[in-house]
């Protein structure tokens, strides 16, 4: 029996009360809810993990818009009482082995969170963190930095134009020319008019200059305190270890307090309202959105909170549901509107459901079709497969254990803090058990979905239809009204207030400039590193024209199988098609199904299926590009065949249809559109490398900006006969290839029989693939966007190349010592860095939401003179940079996994050539890199002959670049 077995309700563990202990079965854990004498909260996961997990939510409840939540959330990691450098949180990043590292502003609330594998890394994290939240300087350069100052364009020169600047007021700049963003906020306020969430909680940057140092601090003060904590700790040590440093770190050095952070119900509305938001873009034709909303009741009632989700899924859940089709088959619109579905990130919950990809003129057949649509459904019921096909996603969910996407300790936290927060149980997220028996037990009683539909929809008088309207002038209209803003708030100033701004622009440049003394801060060696990689057994068997892998690990009663297919030689055509191909592959219909019927019995037998196209290199030769069309699927065990049958009928015969194609193709540009200015940095760092590698040249044909072009073509030629042909034909091709099957499962599940998808394939070669690389150009995409995203790349060497490592090590340094700096504290762009992807041998650096354009391009051009500079000649220098780039490389190598995605790895690791030996041989290169490695790899790969240029911008960017000699040829997105 150990200490931890001892611990039950009433428990006292120093100022800590044990107020609940509970065992959580579905998650193989046990659940530690405890109060502290200063009224904190604190949630305890106790699992059989060891990617130990820390938290700490802040109720945050701003009343405007100033963005101070967002603001602060960035000035606290900006230096503390113990850590008193600039910025520990990105001095951090290099010095740890993190699995996840950030903080967060949601409209009700902040939070300061990591996970990471390695015990010391915790610790040494937790002191920084807890530290910065509770005791940060606040200092007001840092204010300045990040939130909002005065500067002139030449920071020196004050008869240069006066602008406003700020690492948050760029940010959202940038947020806020996505559609989805001004569509969120405005739903918020219409939904919520008198609570906070009629705020924008990020800053609007109108009003983020409103914003006063003063009210920055007095909002810390107020927030940031122990009785208004919640603290979360996941993790397989010991609970008192976890308490005992918080005790330490934070709870010592306060008294209690309390704040009122509640937030009231918002008075329902006596008649539906029609509101109108705009945002800048040119499409005018197909760029409007339209979206029928409904405030519902709280959102930590387990009961109510289970059932929306439940009718969401329902009514929204897949391409056959009864809300779902009808909208999309209306022709009225592309695709379901953003914000669509149940949420319930707010006390009272909302559900809406909507369209985009429309004109604004159809705003009101949307809401018609809506509210016909649920009325049709409450009037004629729900099929009762659909609700158990609905119930049957959430038992995989509260069954599958997987790291993929976010680790699962954190997304065990978000389970849990919704409720929490607004004074609900947390553990209702974990353990639905008790809910999903009261709803079966209610369902047996009569329909209750219907009534639902009825009381809480139809006849809900609190109903908002929103219009996101595109406006091709607002754009220019948002710049002349910041300039109008700086103006007027400078219209006052003296001689000596120019001087200022002049005097503490050059001042905090100069700050930027100073090197902290960083020792202060914890960090680990390279002796942490793991120098070994996962092997996981599997066998390997070959059947026909298909190799089959089988892993055996814990998967929690699912079964995973992956489907790759190594492809034969395609024409030009063929590849130009073959995004189209997997997007629409598991979205149509197959063996005799339409695609309705296939989508209820995909949602029915399994957790979901999936298709993609993918690209990779040989481990020895950039030239060797290795192209693959991928499916997979997940179930439980029990749903086992049906896997194997549901992805043997779409593999073995797809079924595609001109209306349902022509819905498709809207919905993939409809998408991909609304992604480019939130995802630029990643556009034009392809378009950048597209005119020197090979792979990022097929990747910009399939998935970039020129892919997207040509899918917009499609739509305008309206050749569904004709390209339905072409997918026919590159389906028969596909199944030519190589198939190579990976089965994850348990023992009980792992022989389960492929057979009938190993028989498909024909087993040819697969071929080599040729890319040809775009033109060697400057290329800028011009699009609705106030920011810019600038991008260089370098084309360099394969994997198994000795100078490979180098190249990884020097991204990190670069990224931590000289970009962030250079890009973020003194440019104001929202982030920046440098990459090296090791597969592909492309070397990038890129910004993102870059106030800057010529100045971003000279500082990637002066990233030379930076590594040559004294900082890095002489014996020792730059040693600690090195160690840090080093322990920074090292954590890609080494990712987190979980049973679902370990074997997967290994198996088609090995198959490809980047087996263990050769990953391992590759760490222990990196960790032999010197500075002289560096510098090296620097000169030899990284010139200026050898660099390619991109950016996504506002506008033509060639005035800006003129000083650095670029001319961009330009093209309107």
């Amino acid at each position: 029996m150990t200490v931890q077995d001892l611990i039950t309700p009433g428990t006292v563990l120093g100022r800590y009360t044990v107020e609940r202990v509970e065992a959580l079965p579905p998650i193989q854990a046990t659940a530690y809810l405890l109060r502290h004498e200063l009224g904190a909260r604190h949630l305890h996961i106790e699992r059989d993990d060891d990617n130990q997990t820390f938290a700490v939510f802040f109720p945050t409840v701003p009343s405007d818009s100033t963005g101070v939540a967002h603001i602060l959330e960035h000035t606290a990691l900006m230096g503390s009482r113990n850590f008193p450098v600039a910025d520990p949180f990105f001095s951090m990043i290099p010095r740890s082995l993190n699995t996840f590292m950030n903080a967060m502003t949601a409209s009700d609330w902040t939070t300061y969170l990591y996970s990471t594998r390695n015990e010391k890394d915790f610790f040494n994290l937790l002191n920084i963190y807890l530290d910065a939240a509770f005791f940060p300087l606040l200092r007001y350069e840092s204010f300045r930095r990040d939130g909002h100052r005065f500067e002139n364009a030449d920071p020196a020169d004050m008869a240069s134009e006066l602008k406003m600047q700020g690492v948050v007021y760029n940010e959202m700049k940038g947020a806020m020319a996505s559609p989805s963003s001004v569509l969120w906020k405005a739903l918020q306020k219409a939904l919520y008019p008198d609570l906070t969430y009629a705020n924008n909680s990020g800053g609007e940057p109108s009003e983020i200059p409103n914003l006063t140092y003063q009210g920055l601090k007095d909002f810390h003060a107020a927030h940031y305190h122990p009785s208004n904590a919640y603290f979360y700790t996941y993790g397989n040590l010991p609970l008192k270890r976890y308490l005992d440093a918080i005790e330490v770190g934070v709870m010592q050095d306060f008294t209690p307090n309390s704040l009122d952070v509640s937030i009231p119900d918002q008075t329902p509305f006596t008649e539906p309202q029609d509101v109108k938001a705009s945002y800048p873009s040119t499409d005018t034709e197909r760029g409007a959105q339209a979206l029928v909303a409904w405030k519902l009741g709280h959102s930590f009632d387990p009961d109510e909170n289970l059932r929306w989700k439940v009718l969401s899924e329902v009514l929204l859940g897949n391409a056959a549901a009864p809300l779902t089709r009808p909208l999309i088959e209306s022709g009225l619109g592309s695709a379901l509107s953003d914000g669509s579905g149940y949420q319930d990130e707010f006390r009272e919950a909302a559900f809406a459901v909507g369209l985009k990809g429309l004109s604004a003129a159809s705003a009101p057949a949307v809401h018609t079709l809506v509210l016909d649509t649920l009325a049709k459904i409450a009037s004629e019921g729900l099929p009762t497969e659909l609700i158990d096909s609905a119930l049957h996603q959430f038992e995989i969910a509260q069954k599958e254990v997987s790291n993929s996407g976010w680790p699962y300790s954190l997304k065990v936290a978000f389970r849990a803090v919704g409720p929490w927060l607004y004074g609900g149980d947390p553990l209702d997220g974990l353990n639905l058990d008790a809910a999903l028996a009261r709803l079966q037990e209610a369902r047996r009683n009569g329909p209750i979905f219907e009534d639902m539909i009825r009381s809480d929809l139809l006849n809900n008088t609190h109903r908002v239809t929103l219009t996101l309207v595109p406006d091709p002038e607002l754009a220019s209209a948002q710049e002349q009204a910041e300039r109008e803003m700086v103006a007027r708030l400078s219209a006052d100033f003296t001689e000596e207030d120019r001087v200022r701004v002049v005097q503490e622009a050059v001042s905090l440049l100069e700050s930027q400039d100073t090197d902290d003394d960083v020792s202060i801060l914890p960090t680990l060696t390279l002796n942490d590193v793991t120098r070994k990689v996962a092997r996981p057994a599997y066998t390997v068997e070959q059947t026909g024209g298909a190799v089959v892998g089988r892993v055996e690990q814990p998967t929690s009663g699912l079964v995973y199988l992956d489907v790759q297919v190594r492809l034969p030689e395609l024409s030009s055509e063929e590849l130009e098609l073959l995004p189209l191909y997997a997007f629409t592959v598991t979205r149509s219909g197959a063996a005799g199904q339409d695609y309705a019927a296939l989508a209820r019995r995909i949602e029915a037998v399994t957790g979901g299926i999936s298709a993609s196209v993918g690209s990779t290199t040989g481990p020895d030769s950039l030239n060797d590009l290795r192209l693959s069309m991928s499916f997979g699927g997940k179930a439980l065990s029990r749903n086992a065949g049906e896997l194997v049958s549901v992805l043997h009928d779409v593999i073995a015969q797809p079924e595609f249809e001109a209306t349902r194609l022509e819905q498709l193709l809207k919905q993939r540009v409809a998408g991909q559109k609304a992604g480019i200015v939130s995802s630029g940095n990643a556009y034009a760092g392809r378009l950048a490398a597209a005119q020197l590698s090979p792979e990022a040249a097929l990747d910009e044909q399939l998935i970039g900006l020129a892919g997207l072009k040509r899918l917009e073509a499609l739509v305008e030629s309206g050749d569904w006969a004709s390209t339905i042909e072409r997918l026919k034909a590159l389906h028969a091709r596909v199944l030519e290839g190589q198939g190579r099957l990976c089965v994850t499962a348990s023992a009980g599940d792992l022989a389960m029989d492929v057979s009938s998808i190993t028989s498909l394939f024909g087993g040819r070669q697969a071929a080599h693939v040729s890319a040809p690389l775009a033109p060697r150009i400057p290329a800028a995409r011009t699009t609705d966007t106030p920011v810019a995203y600038n991008a260089v790349a370098f084309q360099t060497v394969p994997f198994t190349h000795p100078d490979s490592p180098a190249l990884l090590a020097l991204g990190n340094l670069l990224t931590s010592e000289y970009l962030l700096r250079e890009l973020r504290e003194k440019g104001g762009a929202y982030g920046g860095g440098a990459g090296f992807n090791s597969h592909s041998g492309v070397f990038r650096m890129t910004s993102y939401r870059d106030p800057n354009i010529g100045r971003t391009f000279e500082v990637f051009r002066q990233a030379r003179d930076f590594l040559n500079g004294p900082a890095f000649h002489g014996e020792g220098a730059g040693l600690r940079e090195l160690n840090e780039a080093i322990l920074s490389a090292s954590k890609g190598l080494d990712p987190l996994t979980s049973p679902d995605t370990v074997g997967r790895m290994r198996f088609y690791g090995d198959l490809g050539g980047y087996t263990a030996d050769v990953q391992e041989a590759y760490v222990e290169r990196l960790l032999n890199v010197q500075i002289s490695d560096l510098q090296r790899v620097m000169d030899t790969y990284l010139t200026p002959d050898h660099a390619a240029y991109a950016l996504l911008a506002g506008k033509d960017p060639n005035t800006d670049t003129a000083a650095q000699g670029l001319n961009f040829e330009v093209e309107s997105i």
